[in-house]
């Protein structure tokens, strides 16, 4: 009901506006409507008077009157046309043609009709767009040159001066001048009404907004408040005066807001704080104070003619007490789980180690048995003795692959980067991968250039990168089909690929390459068993080396993956390294040792 009463009190006050929004130029067309109406009842009126003149001899008194029934009943007839520049235009003009008649008729310089002719700058400027005000001016220089010409004697009425045209003259500007106060009044009295409409929409919306308002002299004296900053501070307007306000602000915010203050009070510079303000409950005077959070928005009113001088201040105050506790529960959200991973960090390292020293020794007992080193064992517990040492190796490298995840989330992982040929890495990481190969009937095939470029890198790293890699293409890969690895140089960077013909990922799954312990069949129904960390490691320590990962993979296809990693090591200085211009040819490359003459070879 509060909004709706809003609402409806909204409308009203802004009626006002709308209609007065809308009234000066619909009165500014009424006006010229009733200014041709009132040049020609004028004109009707002295009709029979000028033909009278006219049959005593007089002249002036006809051609007034015939002057003014044409311009009366031709600017009346383009107002009803809509053409209401031009009726005003017609009006403005024969104002200054009345007034050259006049000063043509008068020998005297200073007569009536230089005084008719100089309302019509007048008239112009309130009924009139730009254009017609710049000629009225300039046609106005233009009768008081026909008054100097007619003084001098280069120009003359057709007939003697009566001494009734003065009385003549005075009339005509009587009826000028009674033209453009009428103009002049309306306008006035419309124009009133529209600032009154605007001053009462905006009091309206300052009284109404949500934020409170306040309006400070340039002494920091408060000189308004809005309605809102009652309900915003639990308090009445008139205690936020004198020191109520900084009364209000906590202690320890004071200097904060003053500072704020006296940038936009003596600089003119706009400012926005954040501070604790007391908020009183008028339900429970004798309670603990509440302080909320309040954002205020300071704005300068700064005077063009005194610019230097101190400024009145306006000050929007809004409550965002809501916005900083959520502010705090994310942050202490993000503290607790900075802690749990750090806990998780501290806890896979600790088990690492602890597991580490006991499966050393059941893989190297286990290594004994089957070897025969302690005697000769039957089939089957030779057996059995094979089977704990394929378990034992198994958890040592889940251990392994635990202990340097753990590492790298704790930002523990230090490169030692040298300079080494990367072809180098191939042929012992597709030895330590062979048998996994061989066990799946899948054939390792290297694709290289002639020559590489030497990399500075950490080597252990790289190596771990390709094994990976290589090892979960291998895992996911079909019978009889084919991995493939290849480098090759990308600009300032190597590329480094293993792309195999597996089961392909959805894209999905790629877009979660790298989350730990993640892997594309979840579940307790997969088909391929490991930890999930064997991508992670990989992006853990390309993102060292300041590298990237891509993947692209399609269901029942396969997957490549590529792995971009500086040349010059982790900080790539430019003036070291060769740059590459689009639809060029790569620079010549160093001459490097060779991996092998053939391009491809199948293991």
């Amino acid at each position: 009901m509060r909004s709706l009463f809003l609402m409806r009190a909204g409308r009203r006050a802004s009626e006002p506006f709308r209609e007065a929004s809308g009234r000066p130029e619909a009165l500014r067309r009424k006006t010229l409507a009733t200014n041709s109406r009132i040049i020609l009842g004028a004109s009707v009126v002295g009709t029979p008077i000028a033909l009278y003149a006219l049959l005593q001899g007089m002249l002036l008194p006809f051609v007034l009157a015939v002057l003014g029934l044409a311009v009366g009943f031709l600017t009346l007839a383009l107002h009803h046309r809509g053409q209401y520049e031009s009726a005003a235009a017609g009006q403005v003009y024969g104002t200054l043609l009345t007034g050259t008649v006049l000063a043509v008729v008068d020998p005297a310089i200073a007569d009536f009709g230089l005084a008719v002719a100089l309302l019509a700058p007048v008239h112009a400027s309130l009924l009139s767009r730009t254009p017609v005000k710049k000629r009225s001016w300039a046609l106005l220089v233009c009768v008081v040159g026909f008054a100097v010409a007619t003084w001098m004697g280069l120009l003359a009425w057709p007939e003697p001066f009566h001494p009734e045209y003065a009385l003549i003259g005075g009339l005509s500007f009587i009826v000028t001048a009674l033209i453009v106060a009428h103009s002049a009044n309306r306008l006035n009295s419309v124009f009133e009404v529209y600032e009154k409409a605007q001053i009462n929409a905006y009091k309206h919306l300052i009284e109404h907004v949500q934020d409170a308002v306040m309006r400070f002299s340039s002494e920091g004296t408060l000189l308004f408040a809005s309605r809102s900053s009652e309900k915003l501070l639990g308090c009445h307007r008139y205690e936020l005066s004198g020191t109520g306000t900084i009364e209000r602000i906590h202690i320890l915010d004071r200097p904060a807001y003053l500072t704020a203050f006296a940038d936009a009070n003596r600089d003119g510079k706009s400012r926005r704080v954040e501070i604790r303000m007391r908020r009183d409950d008028p339900n429970a005077p004798a309670t603990a104070p509440q302080f909320v959070w309040m954002e205020v928005a300071l704005s300068p009113v700064v005077d063009a003619d005194a610019p230097h001088e101190r400024h009145e201040v306006v000050a929007l105050f809004r409550d965002v007490t809501a916005r900083r506790d959520h502010e705090n529960e994310m942050r202490q959200a993000r503290k607790l789980a900075e802690d749990a991973s750090s806990a998780k960090s501290r806890f896979l390292a600790t088990i690492g180690h602890e597991l580490r020293t006991p499966l050393n020794a059941i893989v190297g007992f286990s290594e004994m048995m089957t070897s025969g080193i302690v005697g000769e064992l039957a089939p089957a517990h030779k057996e059995y003795a094979a089977l704990i040492h394929q378990s034992g190796q198994h958890l040592i490298e889940v251990v392994k692959m635990l202990l340097d995840m753990s590492r790298l989330e704790a930002g523990k992982f230090e490169l030692q980067t040298e300079s080494f040929q990367p072809d180098a890495l191939l042929e012992p990481c597709l030895i330590m991968v062979g048998t996994m190969a061989r066990e799946k009937s899948v054939r390792l095939m290297t694709d290289l250039p002639r020559a590489l470029p030497a990399i500075v890198a950490d080597e252990r790293a790289c190596r771990q990168i390709l094994i990976n890699l290589l090892s979960n293409a291998i895992k996911f890969s079909r019978e009889h089909s084919v991995v493939t690895v290849s480098m090759k140089r990308q600009g300032r960077y190597l590329g480094l690929t293993v792309a195999d013909q597996g089961i392909g990922m959805n894209s999905d799954a790629v877009a979660r390459i790298g989350e730990p312990f993640f892997q594309a069949q979840d579940g307790l129904a997969r088909r391929y068993e490991g930890t999930g960390l064997g991508l992670s490691i990989v992006k853990g320590l390309v993102d060292l080396h300041e590298g990237t990962l891509t993947a692209i993979s399609t269901p029942g296809e396969g997957t490549t993956v590529t792995v971009l990693l500086p040349i010059n090591g982790p900080a790539i200085k430019v003036e070291e390294t060769t740059s590459v211009t689009t639809l060029h040819r790569d620079p010549v490359p160093q001459q490097m040792p060779t991996w092998q003459d053939e391009k491809r070879r199948a293991l």
